[in-house]
């Protein structure tokens, strides 16, 4: 791995932190369902991000099917918290 690889992957290391810190400290409901989602997002980043260093065409659609698994949790925890008021 290259010095830029290290780089990314520590830049996004903190992110994933920072997010996951959000989800245990937010303020609201919506505050964490938004931080689940941006964890969700940088970590398929990251597998796609590994595809190409890799150069493996599975991690593709590992990454494919883990962005759409993701977005259906992240409505349907927003539809169950939008019937809770």
């Amino acid at each position: 791995m290259t010095l830029i690889n290290y780089i990314y992957f520590g830049l996004v290391g903190f992110g994933v932190l920072f997010s996951f810190l959000r989800i245990l400290i937010g303020p609201s409901s919506a505050d964490r369902v938004a931080a689940l989602d941006t964890l969700n997002i940088m970590l398929t980043g990251s597998i796609v991000f590994l595809a190409l260093v890799f150069r493996n065409g599975l991690y593709l659609d590992i990454a494919l099917v883990y962005g759409l698994l993701s977005f259906v949790e992240t409505v349907v925890i927003a539809r169950y918290l939008e019937g809770k008021k």
